[in-house]
């Protein structure tokens, strides 16, 4: 599992955010915590409990307060005690323009100040999203990761046992691929698990017996898709005749990953069968279950109603 980190330069360009002093560099400038921060109390100068960890985001109220309160003085020591503990970077929304003092003292201390035309809440609210993803728990697994009708669908199984095959039929069927081979997966809430490809090997299927093909070349931009969260996963395993395999779904089964449960069907392999279709219906019936419609359940009522109706 990863400690994952992104950079001051990533998230100007993730933002749109205008950098007012360009003459320090945004790449080395390393952001470690998703949430932020805005620096009210400091500017009315108590420090005790600063993150210094956050991105510091100066919002409207705090810039009425710096423009109506604060003598230039005043403002110029505050932004340099601010600058001085070293904050990943300071900025100004509403596309508010900060003094020369602060930023000589953002120059000083080599603290990027930047901003955008964006209001507060919407500035923090996109900001804290997009850290939570970059910055969260991440490990890497071997599998292929699907989004079918809406549904994450995280396929693993033994080498060879045809996941990238089953992955390029649904493409073929309209479906779209996150990822295949290498499945990154990151952990943003308790709940949520998300699923990327490695920068590396985005858009490729490796089809043995061809090689590598770009599904974005031979199917298009529909084909593809960044970023998918994990619904369930389907384990591909040899066909095992001595093991009993659930037939009805009457009971869940899970698998975890960074600690969060994810529903997990196990699909023995046998010739003939049609996996992509499978996984179509996998992925329905997941949704079915969400939407509180459960087919093994409406069958076991069928059933004990008939047993009912003949004693």
């Amino acid at each position: 599992m990863s400690g994952a980190t992104t950079t001051v330069e990533k998230l100007v360009e993730k933002m749109g955010l205008t950098n007012l002093t360009p003459e320090i560099e945004l790449s080395d400038k390393i952001i470690s915590f998703y949430d932020v921060n805005r620096p009210a109390l400091q500017l009315t100068g108590f420090f005790e409990h600063f993150d210094v960890t956050r991105v510091q985001i100066v919002g409207n109220v705090e810039q009425q307060y710096i423009d109506g309160h604060l003598d230039k003085e005043t403002v110029s020591e505050r932004f340099e005690r601010i600058a001085s503990f070293g904050v990943p970077c300071i900025i100004f929304s509403r596309s508010y323009q900060p003094s020369a003092a602060i930023l000589e003292s953002c120059r000083k201390h080599n603290v990027p100040c930047l901003n955008s035309a964006k209001t507060t809440s919407d500035l923090s609210s996109e900001i804290v999203r997009w850290l939570k993803v970059q910055l969260a728990p991440c490990i890497s697994i071997h599998g292929v990761l699907v989004d079918v009708y809406g549904e994450g669908v995280l396929i693993v199984g033994d080498s060879g046992i045809g996941k990238s095959e089953s992955a390029l039929e649904l493409v073929k069927r309209g479906h779209r691929l996150v990822s295949d081979d290498v499945v990154e997966i990151r952990k943003v809430s308790d709940e949520t698990l998300v699923g990327s490809a490695p920068a590396v090997t985005k858009n490729f299927i490796e089809l043995r017996g061809i090689g590598i093909i770009n599904i974005r070349t031979l199917f298009g931009f529909e084909a593809i898709k960044d970023t998918q969260p994990i619904d369930m996963v389907i384990k591909l395993e040899d066909w095992d005749k001595d093991k009993e395999y659930d037939r009805l779904g009457l009971t869940e089964n899970y698998t975890e990953y960074l600690g969060n449960k994810v529903i997990c069907h196990e699909i023995p392999i046998r010739p003939g069968r049609n996996l992509a279709i499978i996984v179509e219906c996998a992925a329905v019936n997941n949704r079915a279950k969400k939407m509180g419609h459960n087919a093994a359940d409406e069958l076991f009522k069928r059933v004990n109603a008939n047993i009912a109706n003949k004693l």
